[in-house]
């Protein structure tokens, strides 16, 4: 079976294949994955035009106008004749270049759409998603109950086309906890790790909150926080100077991706305060790595769990902190091993390929 994956966004900020290769590396892997069986072609716009092949995938790198990008008949036709069984295009938010993809490939050419965190469009966008759903053979959401959210509000009806299947996934991979320590200079007894921008829905400041109570009463425990907005950074560092006697909290500030493996591994517990996400990266490579995730319980993270960890209720600092109760309760080994088996079933790059494909199959 030939795949196509499509994108209209163009990141233009990159100017050859590697260094894109290296960008998308949580999502190239389930390209990777897939093309073990099957013909996988992904189409990407930057600031380069030419083919590259990488582990398996062949890249073919376009460049496109804004104009191009809105009416893309040139790009479609690419796509057409590269004869694909499967096209599978990024995002939801384009219902005018999804009807034009339909019109040119023909009915033959299944079409397979990824959510990717978008928020259902009203008015006149409202009615084009709503006219370009029967073009459509399958939609992928991490989990069903984000779709739900496209259903009540009538951008999309037949939910038999709705499909769980995680939108990217983790490169990184459990390592010895103690070296990752040392390597960082991180110390706590356990580490907690939050990861995130520093804004309203990703909610530092009921975590910050939540935990400088918990550690009041756990003093080796350590919360080490990794931004790279810093939005609520003044209310942050107001709120910690107040109650943080013992410098519980570590403001790291942004890090390099690479250097995130070690971080991950550090920690014993990842918290997010999320009270949206349409999946949850940085969850997610955490629990590659064995961390135990602390978190809000939105669909997202359900989903992603399957009842390890801890789940709370967005933006109660009281339910955060008696699920900080509960997670040092956990038998720390054994709830790792639950986490690393639930990433490797459910969220890795071979478990999404395997996903992927079972749907393209089944159309």
């Amino acid at each position: 079976m030939k795949f196509v994956f499509v994108s209209y966004h163009n990141s233009e900020a990159f100017n050859n294949p590697e260094d894109w290769i290296n960008r998308i590396a949580a999502y190239r892997g389930i390209l990777e994955c897939l093309s073990e069986r099957h013909t996988v072609i992904s189409i990407e716009q930057i600031n380069y035009t030419g083919k590259y092949r990488h582990n398996g995938v062949e890249y073919h790198f376009k460049k496109y106008g804004k104009r191009e990008r809105l009416l893309p008949w040139r790009l479609h036709l690419y796509v057409k004749n590269l004869g694909p069984d499967i096209v599978f295009m990024h995002g939801l938010h384009y219902p005018l270049q999804l009807l034009q993809l339909k019109w040119q490939l023909g009915q033959k050419t299944k079409i397979m759409v990824q959510h990717h965190a978008e928020k259902p469009f009203h008015g006149f966008k409202k009615w084009l998603q709503q006219f370009a759903e029967r073009n459509v053979d399958a939609y992928l959401f991490t989990s069903r109950e984000i779709a739900l959210d496209w259903f009540e509000n009538g951008n999309l009806s037949d939910k038999k086309k709705i499909r769980e299947v995680m939108e990217a996934s983790s490169a990184f991979y459990a390592q010895d906890t103690a070296m990752a320590r040392a390597k960082l200079q991180v110390s706590g007894q356990p580490v907690f790790l939050w990861v995130g921008r520093l804004d309203v829905n990703k909610d530092p400041l009921t975590v910050v909150s939540a935990f400088l109570r918990f550690a009041k009463q756990h003093a080796g425990a350590r919360l080490y926080m990794i931004y790279h907005t810093t939005e609520l950074l003044a209310a942050l560092t107001t709120l910690k100077g107040r109650e943080d006697i013992n410098d519980t909290i570590v403001l790291v500030g942004q890090i390099r991706h690479p250097q995130m493996a070690d971080w991950y591994n550090s920690a014993d517990f990842i918290i997010s305060g999320s009270h949206s996400e349409g999946s949850g990266i940085a969850v997610c490579e955490a629990m590659s790595c064995g961390s135990v995730p602390i978190v809000t319980n939105i669909p997202s993270f359900r989903k992603m769990l399957n009842h390890c960890g801890c789940l709370y209720e967005p933006g109660d600092s009281e339910a955060l902190f008696d699920a900080l109760q509960r997670a040092i309760q956990l038998n720390l080994p054994e709830e790792k091993m639950r986490v690393i088996q639930q990433f490797k079933a459910q969220l890795s790059f071979p478990a999404i390929a395997s996903q992927i494909a079972e749907i393209a199959e089944a159309l």
